[in-house]
């Protein structure tokens, strides 16, 4: 014999916290292709996008597929590919490994791409900026065209 239980009208919902994503915004194909990907990559890549907290990360790379032999890794490959946030418990990706990321990695959607690219410009945008100082003041002042000071 089954119980129904019936909700009392002064209880308080559950919150519960969802993604929210529509399924026509999924491409199922990639799916496929970034399964068969290394793990430790698949990482790097969603890292790349945005910091995760380690249950939003696994539940990504789940949504993707995980081989068995890659179930219990992540912790082990966030140690090396990231940087642990004590405040939120959030992980970023190490700035060296930005340059090691493919903008047509087969995990990404359209969006997703757009948003990289913008990312991937606004870390290149400073050290650019930096070299260019740095070459200035090793030419000496003549090079950034101001005169020699008395």
């Amino acid at each position: 014999v089954r119980r129904v239980q019936q909700k009392s009208s002064h209880s308080v919902p559950e919150k519960k916290r969802m993604m929210c994503m529509r399924l026509a915004d999924i491409d199922w194909s990639s799916c496929a292709a970034v399964y068969g990907l290394p793990y430790r990559d698949r990482v790097i890549h969603l890292l790349a996008l945005r910091d995760y907290k380690e249950p939003e990360l696994l539940a990504r790379l789940q949504r993707d597929g995980v081989r068995p032999k890659d179930k219990d890794s992540l912790g082990k490959i966030l140690q090396q590919v990231a940087n642990l946030n004590p405040k939120d418990k959030s992980f970023s990706l190490k700035e060296h490994l930005f340059q090691t990321i493919q903008i047509d990695w087969p995990g990404y959607s359209k969006r997703e791409r757009k948003s990289l690219k913008f990312i991937l410009s606004r870390k290149s945008a400073p050290s650019q900026n930096v070299t260019r100082t740095n070459q200035l003041t090793s030419l000496g002042p003549s090079a950034s065209n101001t005169p020699p000071r008395p």
